[in-house]
């Protein structure tokens, strides 16, 4: 084994038996260096790969540190990636030929997290997020129904116009955060019978169900959301660690 490999392989069994926990900053590039005994080549290595996984995210001028999201709460039954573009739906189809986005919200309300939820965005049962349903059309053709929740206090004031437009762009153009990243688990499944109607297929219809966590810049978590796909698979670009 390398010595940067060893180095992520340590870090990372730290992250998943807690050692490191969400949102900690982890020791600087030195403190590593006398810690494992190399260069600061090998720690920029390993860092590096540490981030590309999406375990940790660097904040300028206050270092490193853990991502909200790590491992020991992540899936691992399922087909897992980490997507380092975060454009949104909208967005992603603006960038193709022809074609009229639009969406119809079926549910807009304030709730407190159930445990799952809580958990995914890393934030207490007692704070509130929105929870959002919603089906993306193209031409009209309900191509995605998706299960959304954001905390309020991070994404604030979202309106309906919102929903029936671009979400992303909201959080990008208006409250300027930068979207950076996202953690999803992928798999095939069979549309639930009380989605059928909203996509427009019938009973038995397969769809490509999408487990996924957001993240801003500073490695904050702001959206958990289960999306199923039910047309045009095609839009996914994704690399896989």
């Amino acid at each position: 084994m390398l010595k940067y490999e060893a180095v992520i392989e340590d870090i990372t069994d730290k992250i998943r038996s807690g050692v490191y926990k969400p949102n900690d900053k982890i020791p600087t590039t030195m403190e590593l260096c006398e810690q494992y005994g190399v260069s600061k080549i090998t720690i920029k290595k390993a860092m590096n790969e540490l981030e590309n996984r999406g375990l940790v995210a660097r904040r300028r001028g206050s270092g490193t540190f853990i991502k909200s999201l790590t491992p020991s709460n992540l899936p691992t039954n399922e087909f897992m990636s980490k997507s380092a573009q975060m454009q949104g739906f909208t967005r992603e189809h603006d960038n193709r030929e022809g074609g009229t986005v639009s969406s119809v919200v079926y549910e807009f309300t304030v709730e407190h997290p159930d445990a799952e939820v809580a958990k995914k965005l890393s934030i207490e049962p007692d704070e509130f997020v929105y929870r959002i349903c919603r089906v993306r059309c193209l031409d009209g053709v309900p191509l995605v129904i998706e299960h959304t929740w954001m905390p309020i206090n991070l994404i604030p004031d979202l309106r309906m116009k919102n929903l029936e437009g671009s979400i992303y762009g909201y959080i990008e153009d208006t409250l300027k955060l930068k979207i950076s990243s996202a953690h999803r688990a992928i798999r095939a499944v069979i549309v639930p019978d009380d989605e059928l109607e909203k996509l427009d297929v019938p009973k038995g219809s397969p769809a490509l169900e999408v487990n996924q966590v957001g993240f801003l810049d500073d490695g904050v978590a702001f959206e958990y959301s289960v999306s199923r796909h039910v047309r045009d698979y095609t839009f996914f670009s994704v690399s896989t660690h």
